[in-house]
């Protein structure tokens, strides 16, 4: 039994315990997620992905793994990208949140392979994707290096990263972001997906993931070169890319 403590929003909790209650976490979102994802962001999400497969530089014909897709909306995007000649994994280590992405690109004309997987472990061979992308799901990793390492492992060189996330936000910001979410969010959540902790923990994991910088470093750490950030409204979310050598 690993006794190791790790985060869980502001709680302290085991390591073996975090992945589990994380699953609990997203169980219940997952069928009002897409809704809430528009509420919560004023529709801005859309953007902030829009942006990322902009910064991708993903042509038609190359690979691209979207890790933690959940309801698999940069998977949409990359597959109109790609083309025929080209594929896209979508992967998420919950099912609920998997079974919506998958229903999603089928009903979109995408039927896209599927994997249920950890980030941390990885079911694909060194350097066979052109571009990874994670998008709001790294803060939710046990071990964020662990996963950081796989992404790039699976990377072909020259391969690029994309890590879009929540993060530090813009100083004179931060009393009107916490009243939002300590005390909008999770009523919102009640009202919506009828689950207030699952969306008072969100806020909480943002507070408790790495800032701009510390996160460019882990991506430095992890073998990835010319890592390099956007702020995005404000620094409430930041796209970070690397490359692989």
């Amino acid at each position: 039994m690993n006794d190791k403590q790790t985060d869980f929003g502001f709680e302290s909790v085991a390591e073996d315990d975090k992945a589990r209650r994380v699953a609990g976490v997203f169980s219940s979102v997952a069928g009002s997620y897409d809704v809430m994802n528009d509420l919560m962001s004023l529709g801005l999400h859309r953007l902030w992905k829009s942006f990322a497969v902009q910064i991708s530089g993903v042509r038609e014909g190359e690979r691209v793994l979207d890790v933690a897709g959940g309801t698999a909306d940069l998977s949409l995007a990359f597959a109109r990208k790609v083309g025929s000649a080209g594929q896209v994994w979508l992967t998420d280590i919950n099912l609920a949140m998997l079974s919506r992405g998958r229903d999603r690109v089928t009903d979109h004309g995408h039927p896209l392979p599927v994997a249920q997987c950890d980030a941390e472990h990885l079911p694909f061979a060194d350097g066979w994707f052109d571009c990874v992308t994670v998008a709001f799901g790294l803060r939710n990793m046990t071990h964020k290096d662990r996963a950081l390492e796989e992404m790039r492992r699976v990377l072909r060189p020259g391969g690029r990263l994309l890590v879009l996330e929540f993060s530090k936000v813009w100083k004179p910001l931060t009393p009107a972001y916490d009243f939002y979410s300590f005390k909008v969010l999770p009523w919102l959540g009640q009202r919506v997906a009828r689950d207030a902790d699952s969306y008072r923990y969100l806020a909480e994991s943002i507070r408790m993931h790495p800032d701009q910088e510390t996160l460019k470093q882990m991506m430095e750490r992890s073998g990835l070169s010319r890592v390099e950030y956007f702020n995005l409204a404000g620094g409430v979310v930041a796209l970070h890319r690397g490359y692989r050598v």
